[in-house]
């Protein structure tokens, strides 16, 4: 692929701001569906009302000749990425408060500029990597590696799941800024959504009738395989919502992705942090725990410092290319 990637900064962040937006709404909502419905009903009910929207999105950028692709087999893995990391968080969802997984899982900007060295060739100076280093502290201190299993309200398996959600959302990410120099952000966003539903169906017919999970499991496993329900009168809203906010998230963070580089797109996915915590206490009373908070703000200063060096960085490079004209 020869052709240059876009690089409207200003508009890639405007994108991943709505997208991270949906996103924090989107999470709310499937936690507050989690103890009633599994998660790969869930999943199909918003991939197959996202992938009508997307649908409509294609035709509006172009028509149905985009679909075609010339890499069938990197939007699959894109694909399959997706779901490995949306799968892990709510699973987590399901045992841990709302601040406190999305806060381990905003591990993913920092993954996202490290592996944006061998991936993609972007240069990371010392300062940025040390700043990286920081934010993984961050994430070390939400794992309370000190603590006993019984001073923890979930297992250490449960409380890696959104670090397991980060890495394969990163890998995502940066396959989104490769396949989008020749991809329309609406194709991209419509085969994750395609692979969201073969991935469901195919939970459905192996576990769709509960048989592998009994009130005595853990939530999470409880929430991956409990048999399908048909929803309740007043949850009907919430599917719909959940569809509209998956096509939004996958046009809006594929289009962000596509616009500029990975690394000065991904710090302001930390918006997301602020908003979960309001999402955890306005919706289900929780509060974020000392050891939370501290890498709440490690990560979110070091992301923030990660960005400011990627903003001074380009500003110097833009000053030497006017300097040669």
């Amino acid at each position: 692929m020869n052709t240059a990637p876009q690089n409207r900064a200003g508009l890639a962040i405007l994108f991943v701001l709505i997208g991270v937006g949906a996103i924090s709404i989107n999470d709310m909502l499937i936690k507050q569906l989690s103890g009633g419905y599994p998660l790969h009903q869930i999943v199909f009910a918003r991939s197959a009302i996202g992938i009508i929207i997307s649908l409509g999105l294609v035709k509006l950028e172009g028509g149905w000749h985009l679909l075609r692709t010339k890499h069938p087999g990197l939007h699959v893995l894109r694909g399959v990425l997706v779901v490995i990391a949306n799968m892990a968080f709510f699973l987590a969802l399901a045992a841990l408060p709302l601040a406190e997984a999305t806060a381990l899982f905003f591990a993913a900007p920092l993954f996202i500029t490290l592996l944006s060295i061998p991936i993609l060739g972007e240069k990371v100076g010392v300062m940025r990597l040390s700043a990286v280093a920081v934010g993984f502290v961050g994430v070390v201190i939400m794992q309370r590696p000190w603590a006993g299993d019984e001073a923890l309200h979930a297992s250490r398996l449960v409380l890696l799941l959104p670090v397991l959600a980060a890495i394969t959302y990163a890998l995502n990410q940066l396959m989104t800024r490769k396949l989008g120099v020749t991809a329309k952000a609406s194709v991209l966003s419509l085969y994750i959504q395609a692979v969201f539903i073969v991935v469901s169906v195919a939970f459905y017919l192996i576990a769709g009738d509960g048989r592998f999970v009994d009130e005595t499991s853990m939530a999470s496993m409880q929430f991956l395989l409990r048999p399908w329900v048909w929803p309740a009168p007043g949850d009907g809203w919430v599917f719909w919502g959940l569809g509209l906010n998956a096509a939004i998230i996958g046009y809006c963070l594929s289009q962000a992705y596509r616009m500029a580089d990975a690394a000065t797109v991904a710090p302001f996915e930390y918006v997301g942090l602020p908003l979960a915590v309001f999402w955890g206490f306005v919706i289900f009373r929780d509060l974020p725990s000392w050891e939370v908070w501290v890498g709440i703000a490690l990560i979110l200063g070091s992301g923030l410092f990660v960005f400011l060096r990627e903003r001074q960085k380009a500003r110097t490079i833009t000053r030497a290319q006017g300097g040669r004209r």
